[in-house]
């Protein structure tokens, strides 16, 4: 039997995952990171983007986080996210015209938006489409 880590995934409303894993990938701030049992402590900024919870060799679980913290102890992952989701639970006509919104923002040159925040809105909207097409790419590979 493989060694296993716990992993705890959460947003400020809800517990969103609590289970073992063999390895989980992140999106930390510098870099996506993988992370197995044992792994060194850490404590990292999370970006935008998919972490990813491989429970075993023939399932993943893909989960969106808006951001957030990651701590790693040799034997628990705790994703403390801003916002977190289940990929299947994204909303891809919603993550399509909240693109579309925030690209209309960024080219509104007349100083009435706020560019940065259009801006974070962009990268969260591209991020949870590229992960719902890495999903529908990989359709069956990583599903119970």
């Amino acid at each position: 039997m493989a060694m296993m880590i716990h992993v705890n995934i959460v947003s400020a409303e809800e517990e969103i995952y609590s289970g073992q894993a063999e390895m989980v990938f992140a999106p930390a701030e510098l870099g996506e990171v993988g992370i197995a049992p044992r792994h060194a402590p850490f404590l990292s900024r999370l970006v935008p983007g998919e972490v990813r919870v491989k429970v075993s060799a023939n399932e993943e679980l893909p989960f969106y986080v808006s951001g957030g913290l990651l701590e790693v102890q040799p034997h628990i992952v705790t994703v403390l996210a801003d916002t977190a989701l289940r990929a299947k639970d994204i909303d891809e006509a919603a993550a399509l015209e909240a693109k579309k919104r925030a690209e209309e923002a960024i080219k509104d040159r007349s100083g009435k938006i706020d560019y940065a925040k259009a801006q974070a809105e962009l990268v969260e909207a591209i991020r949870q489409l590229q992960i719902l097409e890495r999903i529908k790419k990989n359709k069956g590979r990583f599903e119970k």
